[in-house]
């Protein structure tokens, strides 16, 4: 393992924004697993709060990437920038979709269709964790543990509760 750094802003706000989008889990995680949380405050609050915690996480990723993109120059015209960073796309490209349809019109219009587009989430944390990893690996930052513990321990509460 490399020596650990402090983050540029780019990876402050991609942990940030994990942070977020792991509060946007922990209602779940907690009514499940520790049902006598249910009607704790902070699961209420955060329960009230998904959305826009979730809007929240999807702006800081977009600024994470932005800045990232912005720094290292990436040529969209290569398919090979795509295969370097096919979690954070991919992961880029949920978050799109969820932010997008995060809002009463969208569970409306879609029915029961909304519930499975958010089901792309599972997908997300396991995209995550895999992007932490591979791009952090040569060059953690004090947050990069903090970052994988979050989500690998978010990640293994989703499957203990059956999710």
């Amino acid at each position: 393992m490399a020596a650990i750094d402090t983050a540029p802003l780019e990876n402050s706000l991609g942990f940030l924004a994990l942070g977020a989008y792991i509060l946007t889990l922990m209602p779940t995680n907690l009514r499940i697993i520790f049902p006598q949380t249910k009607q704790a405050k902070l699961p209420k609050w955060l329960l009230k709060y998904r959305r826009l915690i979730g809007i929240l996480a999807f702006c800081l990723a977009l600024l994470h990437a932005f800045l990232l993109v912005k720094k290292r120059d990436l040529d969209f015209l290569d398919p090979n920038t795509y295969w370097i960073y096919i979690q954070g796309v991919s992961t880029f490209i949920i978050f799109t979709l969820l932010a997008i349809t995060s809002n009463d019109w969208s569970v409306k219009r879609l029915k029961k269709n909304w519930k499975r587009l958010h089901t792309l989430t599972y997908l997300a944390m396991f995209l995550l964790t895999w992007h932490v990893w591979d791009k952090m690996l040569e060059h953690w930052s004090y947050l990069t543990p903090i970052g994988l513990v979050g989500i690998v321990t978010t990640t293994l509460l989703q499957r203990i509760a059956g999710l």
